[in-house]
């Protein structure tokens, strides 16, 4: 990229209108994002009609500010209230509310936003930098490596349920057979539909992420209330960003990974920054000295994971810029604007136009960097949110519900689901099992089928089709070290526990 380019580029973005446009998407993200059940999608469908009445820059910089804030926003709900933001937050919902529960909030607040702004920086530079070569790359991607990437997701369940992984695997076998109902992939025959027409889409995972996380936890919320335990959990000193460094440096290696398997998984077409978060949590404990931490309240894996979210983010765009296909659903969104406004992404688009996609770029460095001033009054105002007694923060709590689980269709169905999920949810976890990965299992469900069927029909039925491509030979051996590595440290563990047993048996039985 030239010196011309880039200063031309900078020019562009420096006009009052872009400024603007990124300053307005921010704080609107920074609003939408930090209300339980409306994610960075809805935020960014929300803005579509708005850009018919602008250029294309600002337009593309008024999606771009406004879903990096819903990300890193999303953090905020799941803090405070145990209620993920997004589906990326759900990961480590449960870890950011235990350091609330700890009086360590601002802490958890500082780490979402500090990393994520971080995170997404990195991702900029690389889509600046290295753009080109990451989509080539990207485009390599069978259906063979799309359905080992689904598999290390869904190990990852193992790593986020907790000390029990018996019941982690019922949770996301739950989320597998969910994400069944539909339409089948191959004939598109109704599956599971029970004569229902709304069924036949499938069901969505945003009614059902916001009816286990959110709608269980006002089920929760009543069951203390009987019990005497309606106080909400106490904040703390609000000091944002305060030890922000000193954790950096404790845990440089989170963030170089977290930020490393976000830009990666990011820039796959149809991946997105979700699955990111997800497997830089579970990596975080994989090769964490002090996994026994982990959904304690330690900030660790939350380091691993913001840091991905928004790294994810900004390479998502790389193959929406260079190739046209989007990365994820909010690039889709953008794709269609950019379209509609008469550029093509693509090839060239480098070539005949270098300083618009070099001007897109450069929106992320601005949107990011003002996560830091925006994150800063967010922290601040956090204080007022569990200051609101529980009586009125429930009825508003149920109204987000209630309205972003009928916005996903604009149908009553999805509030049922909302409700029905609600209180599966309750129940779950009144008997120990973990929701996060039924949400796991539901978002990467319909992936795992899709493509291990592709690559089924590919390889005429040969399962050693699936290792005979590098790139997904390197995957699939990946997988099959984690599952055998996890195996032989259960049966050391078991080994151990029968030992201590026997001794303590021993030791009663002698006089």
């Amino acid at each position: 990229m030239s010196t011309e380019t880039l200063l031309q580029a900078l020019s562009i973005v420096m006009q009052t209108d872009v400024l603007l446009a990124i300053l307005l998407g921010a704080v609107y993200g920074l609003f939408i994002g930090a209300l339980p059940g409306l994610t960075a999608t809805m935020s960014t469908a929300l803005l579509v009609p708005v850009t018919f009445y602008m250029a294309p820059v600002p337009a593309i910089a008024l999606i771009v500010s406004s879903t990096a804030m819903a990300i890193s926003a999303g953090d905020m709900p799941g803090t405070l209230l145990r209620i993920p933001g997004t589906p990326a937050s759900a990961a480590y919902t449960d870890e950011s509310y235990q350091m609330t529960v700890h009086g360590k909030a601002s802490t958890a607040l500082s780490i979402g936003f500090f990393f994520s702004a971080m995170g997404g920086l990195v991702g900029a530079c690389v889509l600046l930098l290295t753009g080109p070569l990451l989509a080539k790359i990207s485009l390599n991607f069978s259906s063979f490596e799309f359905f080992w990437l689904a598999v290390l997701g869904l190990l990852t369940c193992a790593l986020v349920s907790g000390n029990d992984a018996a019941r982690g695997f019922v949770s996301l076998m739950i989320g597998l057979l969910i994400s069944t109902v539909g339409l089948d992939i191959t004939t598109g025959a109704p599956r599971f539909v029970f004569g229902q027409m709304e069924l036949m889409g499938g069901v969505s995972f945003i009614p059902v992420m916001i009816g286990m996380f959110a709608f269980s936890e006002i089920l929760r919320g009543f069951t203390t209330n009987q019990t005497g335990g309606n106080e909400m959990p106490k904040l703390g000193k609000i000091r944002p960003f305060q030890g922000i460094f000193g954790l950096f440096r404790k845990y440089p290696f989170s963030f170089v990974r977290g930020a490393s398997l976000g830009t990666i998984v990011g820039a796959l077409p149809g991946i997105g920054g979700d699955l990111a978060a997800w497997i830089a949590y579970g990596m975080s404990k994989r090769f964490s000295k002090t996994p026994e931490k982990y959904g304690t309240g330690h900030p660790e894996g939350l380091i691993e994971s913001t840091s991905s979210n928004n790294a994810g983010l900004s390479s998502a765009w790389i193959p929406a810029l260079v190739f046209g296909i989007p990365g994820d659903a909010v690039t889709a969104i953008a794709v269609g604007v950019l379209f509609m406004k008469g550029v093509n992404p693509g090839p060239r688009l480098f070539v005949e136009n270098p300083s618009m996609p070099t001007a897109i770029i450069l929106c992320f460095f601005a949107a990011n960097l003002l996560l830091f001033p925006l994150g800063f009054a967010a922290i601040k105002l956090a204080r007022h949110v569990l200051s609101i007694p529980r009586s009125v923060i429930v009825p508003i709590i149920l109204v987000c519900c209630f309205l972003g689980s009928y916005a996903v269709n604009n149908t009553l169905f999805g509030v049922w689901v909302m409700l029905i999920s609600g209180i599966v949810g309750y129940v779950m976890e009144r008997n120990g099992f973990p929701i996060a990965p039924v949400i796991l299992g539901l978002v990467l469900g319909p992936v795992l089928e899709r493509n291990f069927i592709m690559s089924m029909q590919i390889s005429g039925g040969n399962l050693m089709g699936f290792f005979e491509r590098p790139i997904a030979a390197t995957l699939g051996a990946t997988v099959c070290l984690i599952l055998v590595a996890t195996a032989v440290h259960a049966i050391i563990v078991f080994r151990r526990a029968g030992a201590e047993t026997t001794d303590t048996a021993d030791a009663e039985e002698t006089p």
